[in-house]
Formats: structure tokens, sequence, C-alpha cells
């Protein structure tokens, strides 16, 4: 009886970065908040995903797919900056499985793009995120479509 050990990375298959998904995200995506996040996303099936690109889908698309943005409004230094995106990223690289394990359980959902915003003044600790994130992890997963 071996039992396989799901590693915690966060490969970047994961990372939201072609401009066309990003930029449906904002226009066409839902946004909820759970401060010191505003979370947007868009689910995609197999046909809707394959209707953004004119070539079809490009590899290397997760069904869990993140971006994390420190917007320069809120956090003037650089530093700053950097510190919480790295504790935003490790908070959603413990956070994410469950979300993640229902995506790929459900029949018709082929990706979820999310897009992590953070919107406070001051630096948060990780603890803290953490459960915040968890609480908007569990706000999301009621609201995916059957």
């Amino acid at each position: 009886m071996e039992e396989t050990i799901e590693r915690l990375t966060f490969p970047k298959s994961e990372r939201l970065r072609h401009k066309i998904l990003v930029d449906s995200l904002f226009t066409e995506g839902k946004s909820m908040y759970e401060y010191p996040f505003r979370l947007t996303w868009r689910a995609l099936t197999e046909e809707e995903l394959a209707a953004s690109f004119k070539i079809g889908i490009p590899e290397g698309i997760a069904p869990l797919q993140v971006m994390i943005t420190v917007p320069k409004k809120k956090r003037r230094h650089a530093i700053d900056r950097v510190l919480m995106r790295r504790r935003i990223r490790d908070a959603w690289r413990l956070q994410r499985r469950p979300l993640r394990r229902l995506i790929e359980e459900h029949p018709t959902l082929r990706t979820l793009s999310v897009a992590l915003i953070y919107i406070s003044n001051e630096n948060i600790d990780s603890s803290r995120l953490r459960s915040k994130l968890h609480r908007l992890i569990t706000k999301l997963s009621s609201q995916l479509p059957d």
C-alpha cells in the first residue's frame, strides 16, 4: 500500500500568463472580496477555452491558474510588494488543493482563471493571509457552476 504524496509546488502551468485569458478574466469575470483580497475569477469549459485562442489551446494550461497582483498604489516600496507577493503565493500554494480537486472532478469545467489582488495598505502576516485566503477559496468553491 503505497501512498502518493502530493508535492506542494507552484508550477509554471498554474500561473496565469496568457494575455487573452487575463483580458477575458477582467472583462467577463466575477469578483468577490475578503479583506485584504479582491478575487476575480472566470470558469471556462473546453469549448470556451478553445474559442479564446486562434490556433488552438496551447500546452501547459492547468485546470487552476492564478495571477497574484500587489498594486504599486497600495504598496509603494518594491520590497513590500515582493514580500507580500511571496506571502500570498505561499498561502495560495498551501490552500489551493480542495479547489483544484473540485475543478478536476467537475464534468464540464476545463480551467478556472483566478486573479488575486492585494488591497491592503500595510503588510499582513502569513497566518492571517492564509486564513483569509482559505475563507475566500471556500466562497469561490460555493459559487462555481454545477
